[in-house]
């Protein structure tokens, strides 16, 4: 399956995490597009925004990280559009700060709500404990269509 890889990329460790991630998605046999992998230090924002359009328009499902106490404004834009021109979207967190909150979202509820499978949480998980079940629920999407 064609993959856009959509999360944040702004520290090292953002960095290091997707790629691990792209890396192991790889492996189970998926092509994976990574926004960081493409962009370029002359690129302007207009030709990085076209090409990560283009990117989210040829893959099959966007996939995306909603790490943090607030996703990633750039993540929540790619799921906005991907929703938006009905390509599915497979939601995942790895981040478990809010993990004892009970009486809160675990993420805004805009995006907790438009994923196409059940966001996935992935507490205390491996990076390739991630993939696998992330590749569990892009086998789920080949069996039913997408609906809104």
């Amino acid at each position: 399956m064609r993959i856009y890889l959509a999360g944040p990329l702004f520290t090292a460790a953002e960095r290091m995490f997707n790629a691990s991630l792209r890396a192991e998605l790889v492996r189970l046999g998926h092509e994976v597009w990574l926004p960081q992998d493409h962009e370029r230090a002359r690129q302007t924002a207009k030709q990085i925004f076209e090409a990560d359009v283009k990117a989210i328009d040829n893959a099959d499902v966007v996939v995306a990280n909603m790490d943090g106490p607030d996703p990633d404004s750039g993540t929540c834009w790619e799921c906005g559009y991907a929703y938006g021109i009905g390509k599915p979207r497979v939601l995942f967190r790895s981040d478990f700060r809010l993990a004892d909150k009970k009486d809160r979202a675990r993420f805004n509820p805009m995006l907790a709500a438009s994923g196409s499978v059940r966001p996935l949480n992935f507490e205390r998980k491996t990076i390739r404990a991630m993939a696998q079940r992330i590749a569990k629920g892009l086998s789920s999407l080949a069996t039913k269509p997408e609906s809104r």
